[in-house]
């Protein structure tokens, strides 16, 4: 798109999304094909010639998700963690360490610990929220990115974006963000100062989980068109029908967030006031300790809440399967509110580790339904 950047709303309705030039369909087809007719040999309709490359539909959602994180590149993968995979055998070599977060999503965790660990790629936990940490940790021993989430998964801690991007700067790293729970409607790390931004696009950017999807977008197009030939070689790529079902997603992210933002803020305010609830974990609460960080950085405290159960693990189990319109499941982001056991679940890959979660710790990822309808269901649960 040309011209001055458009509202985030009109961006993502539009954004890679023209009318299709034939048939004026103003939703992009699906192209369900796996290869594309040649004008000779090497002649190339549009740069197309088969859908591990590039394919039509894939190349609407990377323009679109480009747009939205103001980013010089995307590319969509097969999941979050194809994505993350692809970017760290892009950027690192054997022999290259990287600081991750002390509370990292526990898949991430067992990327490094499991997989990359292997290849003689060595990494730290680190509490990314206190750049001093930061810094003293790259001070000891230099490193090649340093990894973070913000809000982080599932202890929402926040990590100043622009503070962590001067030190990375500073140090020859670069700073890489995930950015899934918050979404670009809510927080554009890249214009923080990241170099990369990752998201499972699976959550709430496809808002309905019916969809499993991956996305990094850079700054740097020489990163760009790195990251595009490892994705190429090793085939991690979005079909196109996942590609399509991300963009409809996309067109209403932002009236979604509006209300995830919304509904977790009354979720959180009833928890802080329950007798059985111990503390709430949402950056919107004024006492969290990066409640001013996140109001500098963010359009919205996002839509999922962490709480810890008076009564201990079992209580806490107990709580995820009492609830009626909270569904017991992982994942997160879609206009369905959802409940797990993080320790026993998302993070049980963490278990007996420096990034072990509390077992009295319960995850909501919350929805879009009647607010009131949550609340008393909580309540329920909560007995």
């Amino acid at each position: 798109m040309t011209g001055p950047r458009q509202g985030f709303e009109t961006l993502a309705i539009h954004a890679g999304q023209e009318p299709d030039p034939t048939t004026g369909a103003v939703v992009p087809p699906i192209y369900q094909t796996s290869t594309f007719a040649q004008d000779g040999v090497g002649g190339l309709r549009g740069g197309y010639e088969y859908s591990r490359s590039a394919n039509p539909t894939r190349t609407a959602l990377e323009e679109c998700l480009a747009a939205l994180e103001g980013g010089t590149r995307a590319l969509a993968f097969a999941s979050g963690m194809a994505a993350e995979d692809c970017l760290l055998r892009t950027i690192c070599k054997p022999g290259d360490h990287v600081l991750i977060p002390h509370d990292a999503y526990g898949g991430t965790y067992r990327l490094f610990d499991k997989v990359l660990a292997g290849w003689n790629v060595s990494y730290r936990p680190v509490p990314v929220s206190d750049p001093r940490a930061v810094r003293h940790a790259l001070e000891e021993q230099p490193a090649r990115a340093v990894w973070v989430e913000t809000p982080t998964n599932p202890l929402l801690s926040i990590v100043d974006i622009t503070a962590l991007a001067e030190l990375c700067a500073g140090a020859g790293a670069l700073l890489v963000v995930d950015n899934t729970f918050a979404s670009p409607y809510l927080q554009n790390p890249l214009a923080l100062g990241a170099d990369a931004v990752i998201h499972s696009t699976t959550k709430y950017l496809g808002g309905h989980s019916d969809v499993v999807g991956g996305a990094i977008v850079v700054a740097d197009p020489e990163l760009g068109e790195r990251l595009a030939f490892v994705q190429n070689a090793t085939g991690a790529v979005a079909g196109p029908f996942d590609a399509w079902l991300t963009l409809r997603g996309i067109k209403t992210l932002a009236v979604r967030m509006d209300r995830h933002c919304q509904n977790a803020l009354r979720v959180a305010d009833m928890l802080a006031a329950h007798p059985r609830v111990a503390g709430v974990l949402y950056p919107g609460l004024a006492h969290h300790p990066g409640h001013e960080i996140a109001a500098k950085q963010m359009r919205g405290f996002g839509g999922m809440v962490s709480a810890r159960v008076r009564g201990g693990e079992a209580e806490a189990v107990a709580v995820c399967g009492r609830t009626k319109v909270f569904t017991l499941g992982e994942s997160l982001g879609g206009v369905e509110s959802l409940i797990e056991h993080p320790a026993r679940m998302t993070h049980a890959s963490v278990a007996e580790s420096p990034l072990a979660v509390p077992g009295d710790l319960i995850r909501l990822s919350v929805g879009i339904e009647s607010a009131d309808d949550l609340l008393e269901d909580l309540r329920s649960a909560l007995g």
